[in-house]
């Protein structure tokens, strides 16, 4: 067996398993943990209210922060909807259209939503009726 040209007594085996698990320790305890629905990738803590529409736990600014990390503007465009008193809106368009074809981010009454706006063709789902027994 050859020798480390190394004066310290001991192996170099163990040390490096001690820096693959400090190195992954570092690399996992950064990782932001989101939530993907129907392939868009939504804020932490986001929750449902509605077929297709989110509320978002974090304001304005920190909403539209998110997405321009995670949705690029150069590729995403963007476009305001609206900008009124009391209500601000923008419209992330998906170009490749595959899954979602965009999303509306919107601020009305102090809380942020998102509607996840489905590709052409796809219906929005219809409330189901309720049969009744036939006589």
């Amino acid at each position: 067996m050859a020798r480390l040209d190394t004066q310290k007594p001991g192996f170099y085996k163990p040390l490096s398993a001690w820096a693959v698990v400090a190195m992954a320790v570092l690399l996992l305890g950064g990782v932001a943990r989101a939530e993907l629905v129907d392939g868009v990738q939504l804020p932490d803590k986001t929750s449902k209210v509605g077929e297709r529409r989110y509320r978002v736990p974090q304001d304005w600014e920190n909403t539209l922060k998110y997405f321009k990390t995670v949705y690029s503007t150069a590729t995403y465009p963007r476009r305001s909807i609206v900008n009124q008193p009391g209500v601000k809106a923008i419209h992330i368009a998906n170009p490749g259209g595959k899954g979602w074809a965009g999303l509306n981010v919107y601020e009305a009454n102090e809380e942020v939503r998102v509607y996840v706006v489905p590709p052409e063709g796809v219906p929005a789902k219809a409330p189901k009726k309720k049969q009744t027994p036939k006589k």
